[in-house]
């Protein structure tokens, strides 16, 4: 008797035909206007979730051209997600939207301020020499206005041992702009860790996560970033020393953890990793003589991605004397990535309702745990002469630490 064939494998669906699938989850009711950014700004169907569905699905099946006046809805769309969060057929947006884009890019180029920022992004040199120059420049009328000023810090360490007897060791993640713009953020959550007991290795050949990359449709530049990134923290081999890797910025999560597999170690928050470490509730905590009130702003990679909004608010709570004012603008603050560098004036205007509700706060300091949205958030503030800082939340938190010896906290 013959053996039976094997079964042949399906082969993968092609980019046309995956955009055609992922768009037809959509039910189009249109639940999702009123959460989307810039169908809020414009009032346009062109510029909602379910318009730009319609318009990838008709580009995927040919009926309509692929040209660059076709695009100007695609590139205006923000990629918060918000619609993603409220989506009752749970339509996979944000995987459409990459999708889409990379189509796009085989037929259409980006902007030039695009290609600009995706070229100076992994290059560290290159990247500093311009930071730099922003920050001689930026008193300047003119563009370079947008930019806050990157603090003056000396360059971390490979290695910090933990306060006491060590419990395993993490990984931190800085990114392209980490380095200049997160360096204190990454000082606070390497004294966080280490209070708790981490080890905390910064590798120092790790680079830009890809996340402006993969969310233009540069699939090959990510994938090379994604290579280079996995080198430097050693995640293709069997073993790993880490127990997780922890990314600081929101809107590096999502990237650094698909470049690095995130599952041995997983890719983790920094902030959702100390805010659920067992020994959180044992951190000392300095007690403040007058309140300090803060204003939180959870950035759409935060609330729609890590969805660690509620654990950082949790762990804002423990901390006496801090009053925490929620701000009540919704939507995407503009920054978008590069958004704020490629569309200037649609990121001022969705910035607006955030920095009104800023000046409404009264708070001393601003939060964001996403380093675009406080640079574009802090540039708004110089502007309008807002007297607020604007600061990481891990800023926050570290500064709020006790470290006077205390043998009834941590070991």
């Amino acid at each position: 008797m013959p053996p039976e064939p094997r079964p042949v494998a399906a082969p993968p669906p092609s980019p046309a035909a995956r955009i055609v699938a992922l768009a037809d989850a959509c039910v189009r009711c249109g639940l999702c206007l009123p959460h989307c950014p810039t169908y809020v700004l414009d009032r346009v169907e062109a510029e909602s979730p379910r318009g730009r569905i319609m318009l990838l699905k008709a580009l995927a099946e040919g009926r309509i051209a692929p040209e660059p006046a076709t695009f100007s809805a695609l590139d205006h769309c923000l990629a918060c997600r918000n619609c993603e969060r409220v989506c009752p057929a749970q339509v996979r947006y944000g995987e459409l939207l990459v999708a889409g884009r990379t189509e796009q890019r085989t037929t259409v180029p980006p902007a030039w301020k695009l290609r600009l920022a995706l070229w100076l992004m992994p290059r560290k040199r290159w990247l500093a020499t311009a930071l730099r120059l922003a920050n001689a420049l930026r008193h300047w009328p003119g563009a370079w206005r947008r930019l806050p000023a990157a603090p003056s810090l000396p360059p971390l360490d490979s290695h910090y041992p933990a306060a006491g007897a060590a419990r395993g060791r993490v990984a931190l993640f800085l990114g392209c702009l980490g380095p200049h713009h997160d360096a204190a953020a990454a000082r606070a959550a390497i004294r966080l860790l280490t209070r708790l007991g981490w080890e905390v290795d910064v590798p120092a050949h790790q680079g830009c996560c890809g996340a402006l990359h993969r969310h233009a449709g540069a699939a090959e530049e990510f994938d090379l970033l994604a290579r280079r990134n996995q080198a430097a923290f050693d995640t293709a081999g069997t073993a790993s020393p880490y127990a997780a890797i922890l990314s600081l910025a929101s809107g590096c999560h999502e990237s650094i953890a698909q470049a690095l597999g995130g599952e041995t170690p997983p890719v983790r928050e920094a902030l959702a990793f100390i805010a659920q470490d067992e020994q959180v509730a044992r951190l000392p905590w300095r007690r403040t003589e007058a309140a300090q009130r803060i204003a939180l702003h959870l950035p759409c990679t935060q609330r729609n991605v890590t969805r660690s909004d509620a654990v950082l608010t949790a762990l804002l709570a423990r901390v006496p004397g801090i009053d925490v004012a929620a701000l009540t603008a919704t939507g995407c603050c503009g920054a978008a990535g590069s958004h704020m560098l490629t569309e200037p004036t649609r990121a001022a205007a969705l910035r607006e309702p955030w920095l009104d509700a800023i000046a409404r706060s009264r708070a001393a300091t601003l939060c964001s745990a996403n380093v675009g949205c406080r640079l574009h958030l802090g540039a708004g503030i110089e502007q309008r002469g807002i007297e607020v800082a604007t600061r990481h939340p891990l800023e926050l938190l570290a500064e709020h630490l006790d470290d006077r010896p205390d043998p009834t906290t941590l070991p």
